[in-house]
């Protein structure tokens, strides 16, 4: 036995140190399998393994050390980010207090801003509840009724206004000189208010500018603080965009060592894929050359076909020909025994004639054998119809009688059916009535409510109307009783802005009456309570006659 690859070639050991292996052996179980030839085993040295496995799972290894690279690298940085998160000597932390500190003026001045909306729909639905409250009186101020009160009112006031110019008229007569007095007394008295006015407003036009003044110190203190605040902020931005630039250059260092890093590896996927093309255009090749054996195959089997189906084609010629050959010698042979043929059918002829003359006689002789016997037959036929017609006519009278009944069956069904249908548009003509009265009823119902309705919202109406002159005619009572007549007469008048009669059963209303013509006038309201003055000379004073 030879060993190889670590030790030099010559003869095997004593037997002492085989056997010393084979208790060795016996110690250590071998690591090779057992029944292996050992003369076919190649012992390789460890570092020669070692680059035999790399050359061949390079790649693979490569790819993980690169992927295990990149995870560390990712997991670094995302450590880096949670380090650096809450750092606020930086650039992302400036950015992000000032967006903190943004974001909290924004939702101050939307808080304002939602308090200044509140206040403004307050506001507006004031002014709209006083919009409506005006419409509402301007409306119940249109009114006839109100207007008829507000013209008994301006008459008071004109008849009070008329009393007191002519009570002023008598006792400015009677004291000229005590007017002029207390004239005097009045003038002193409205130069000295309108000095103190004068000199008021002066102290509040100071007080005014002074304060100015100071609003005017105070915006350009303002303006200062504003001015420093912008530059400061500017330095700051200044610096952070040196540092933004910076951060910028690292990224984009980075980045390009990532692309070289791509670049490499696409190129390397290149070239694997070219590898794997090359196999692929070999395996297309070989399927090709086996479509071709393929085809050629199939083109062999139509020419075998093609000569097989001309094979058929000329045994079948073959075939037609003799059979044309065969009739023509049939044919021949038939034109040669026609003579014989015809002497044969003259004698066949005969023959036919004399049995055909035998045959007639036979029939003439049978047929009048046949007219006697078809003469008794239709006699015993005419005796068995004029029977028979007897026994139709009796069974024809029992059909129409059981038809009869039939009609009259089908009559007394359709009676039947009128009725009832007449009875169905009966109780629907019922019905419609029994409808058309509970529709009535509720039209009436309709009618009344809205009547009562009606008659709410006068009395609400009227009971607001009395509670507005109510007031009026204590405010004017204050100062005097004596001219409130055309205001109580004007509230007497009763609701409706018409001179018609009053319908009590309708809360009082008095409608307009125009009348039946082309002009539609209003008609004058008539007294139906007969004369008040039955004597005439009283007559004659109310109507302003003096004899």
């Amino acid at each position: 036995m030879q060993v190889r690859f670590g030790r030099r070639r010559g003869q095997a050991k004593e037997s002492r140190e085989i056997k010393k292996s084979e208790e060795d052996q016996a110690l250590y179980p071998p690591l090779l399998p057992s029944k292996v030839d050992l003369q076919q085993v190649t012992i390789i040295p460890h570092n020669e393994w070692k680059r035999i496995r790399d050359s061949l799972d390079s790649l693979t290894r490569k790819a993980a050390c690169l992927r295990a690279e990149r995870k560390a690298k990712k997991e670094m940085h995302l450590r880096s980010q949670e380090v650096v998160k809450h750092w606020t000597n930086t650039y992302a932390g400036i950015r992000k207090q000032k967006l903190e500190a943004k974001k909290k003026r924004d939702e101050e001045i939307e808080a304002e801003r939602q308090i200044l909306d509140v206040e403004e729909a307050i506001h507006k639905q004031g002014e709209r509840k006083k919009a409506i409250e005006y419409a509402k009186q301007y409306q119940f101020y249109q009114t006839e009724r109100v207007k008829n009160f507000h013209s008994g009112l301006l008459l008071s006031r004109v008849m009070k206004e008329r009393d007191a110019q002519i009570e002023s008229q008598k006792s400015r007569i009677k004291s000229d000189k005590k007017w002029e007095e207390q004239l005097k007394i009045n003038i002193e008295k409205a130069f000295k208010e309108e000095q103190e006015k004068a000199e008021k407003q002066h102290r509040e036009r100071l007080a005014l500018a002074n304060d100015h003044l100071k609003q005017i110190k105070e915006h350009k203190e303002e303006e200062e603080r504003r001015r420093k605040s912008k530059e400061k902020d500017a330095e700051e931005i200044k610096q952070q965009n040196l540092l933004y630039e910076i951060e910028i250059r690292k990224q984009l260092e980075k980045k390009k060592e990532e692309t070289d890093e791509r670049r490499k590896l696409f190129f390397e996927y290149m070239n694997d894929k070219n590898v794997i093309k090359a196999v692929e255009r070999q395996q297309q090749e070989e399927e090709d050359e086996k479509l071709k054996k393929f085809i050629t195959a199939k083109k062999r089997l139509t020419e075998m076909r093609k000569e097989k189906e001309a094979e058929t084609h000329r045994l079948m010629e073959e075939r037609r020909e003799r059979i044309n050959n065969f009739l023509s010698e049939l044919i021949k042979q038939k034109l040669d025994n026609e003579d014989l043929i015809i002497a044969r059918d003259i004698a066949e002829a005969e023959a036919i004639w004399e049995k055909r003359e035998k045959e007639k006689y036979e029939k003439n002789k049978a047929e009048l054998k046949a007219i006697e016997e078809y003469r008794n037959t239709v006699m015993k036929n005419k005796e068995e119809e004029e029977r028979q017609g007897k026994i139709e006519a009796k069974e024809k009278l029992l059909a129409v009688i059981k038809a009869d009944q039939i009609f009259w069956e089908h009559e007394k069904e359709k009676k039947c059916k009128t009725d009832k249908e007449r009875r169905e548009v009966q109780d629907a003509h019922i019905q419609q009535m029994a409808k058309n009265k509970f529709n009535a009823k509720q039209a009436k119902q309709a009618q009344l409510d809205y009547c009562r309705l009606t008659e709410d919202l006068v009395e609400e109406k009227e009971k607001e109307f009395q509670d507005y002159a109510r007031e009026v005619i204590e405010l004017e009572t204050e100062s005097t009783r004596k001219y409130i007549y055309p205001l109580v007469k004007a509230v007497q008048g009763g609701p409706g802005g018409g001179c018609g009669p009053v319908f009590m059963d309708r809360g009082g209303l008095r409608p307009s009456c125009q009348a039946n013509d082309v002009t539609g006038v209003q008609l004058p309201s008539y007294n139906s309570q007969g004369p008040k003055y039955n004597d005439f000379q009283k007559c004659k004073g109310r109507l302003g006659f003096t004899w």
